[in-house]
């Protein structure tokens, strides 16, 4: 299974997308500025982290086989995200299906 990286795992679908995860038997590491509102569910990891911190959060999402961003695009900076997707070692984003 793979080591999914979830920044809003916390939200309204942010949770909804933990569970699928958890449920599917993925590794996961959820990322929210509250991460004790994280539900805590098989596999997942709470971690705390903030869509504006580029460096906080590519240190987060290192290592990881994917990174998911249930955050609003309202609520954060999309160039932010990717600038710290790209920080984290990953040198390219691809859409896949997580079966």
């Amino acid at each position: 299974m793979a080591n999914v990286a979830l920044i809003g795992a916390s939200g309204a679908v942010g949770s909804r997308i933990l569970k699928e995860l958890s449920d599917r038997g993925h590794r996961v590491t959820g990322i929210a500025r509250s991460p004790e509102k994280i539900a805590a569910l098989p596999g997942v990891t709470a971690k705390k982290g903030d869509v504006f911190d580029k460096e906080g959060l590519a240190e987060l999402i290192r290592d990881h086989d994917a990174v998911i961003s249930a955050v609003h695009f309202l609520d954060s900076d999309p160039d932010m995200l990717i600038a710290a997707v790209r920080a984290s070692g990953r040198d390219r984003q691809e859409g896949r299906c997580l079966r």
